[in-house]
């Protein structure tokens, strides 16, 4: 596994100036007094690992880990004291106002799910890139300017995709800004690590619900996350384990 040797793991690309305003907006919610403990819940739970006995001494969370880790709080979050989602939150506030180009993209936001999405070749046009689902196959088409030069086709990112505002099920779409870029040999263990485990909760469960990607992704998302830092863990034991010293 090449993992814990990669240089440049995670990127973060530029995002729509109303959606990064209404991320700004949702950090800022989920930063009140009254919300601070579900905040907590919600990233512990996106970075168990690094959270665990040992976990933090040695390795500590990507700034893209961290980024995706917030984006799930602000989209897929279901706080555990019964309140309103962050995003229901924001459409109730009354007292500030929130320009309509922002509020186009809650409902985009609220239906995006954490996704690992495979690098395609260039189609006709330059302006944008295809991207697959490994998921579920559903493509999507991101500005090219997103993936830049140094990604390569086969590569696999593990990322936020947001459709634009307007037909829901419209194959254009945006990077919600961190990607965690992969192998598609590390991308292929963290896809059937997670899928493995949606198994086990389907058969715990008596109901296979869960089959459905999207559905899957956007209420278990969080493993994705934690099995990569689990990877990335993993990649570091086995590379300090095969250092040998000598004097």
């Amino acid at each position: 596994m090449k993992l814990a040797n990669e240089r440049r793991v995670g990127r973060s690309v530029p995002v729509p100036k109303d959606l990064d305003l209404l991320l700004t907006r949702l950090d800022r919610l989920s930063m009140a007094p009254g919300f601070s403990l579900q905040r907590q819940v919600a990233l512990r739970m996106a970075l168990q690992v690094y959270f665990e006995p040992g976990g933090q001494t040695l390795l500590s969370p990507l700034p893209e880990e961290v980024e995706l880790a917030d984006l799930l709080l602000y989209a897929d979050f279901y706080p555990e004291d019964g309140q309103l989602t962050l995003i229901e939150q924001l459409r109730d506030v009354i007292t500030e106002h929130i320009p309509e180009e922002q509020r186009n993209w809650m409902d985009p936001l609220k239906h995006s799910y954490m996704d690992l999405v495979e690098v395609l070749p260039h189609g006709s046009g330059e302006a944008r890139r295809p991207l697959r689902s490994i998921g579920d196959g559903r493509l999507y088409e991101i500005p090219a300017e997103t993936l830049g030069q140094e990604v390569q086709v086969g590569q696999v990112s593990l990322t936020r995709l947001v459709r634009e505002p307007g037909d829901p099920e419209t194959s254009l779409a945006v990077s919600a800004g961190p990607m965690l870029l992969l192998s598609a040999e590390d991308a292929k263990v963290l896809y059937e690590t997670t899928a493995e485990e949606r198994r086990e909760m389907e058969v715990v469960g008596g109901s296979f619900e869960l089959g459905d990607w999207p559905e899957f992704a956007k209420r278990f998302g969080y493993l994705l996350l934690r099995n990569f830092a689990r990877m990335r863990l993993a990649a570091l034991l086995e590379a300090v384990g095969e250092i040998r010293y000598r004097t």
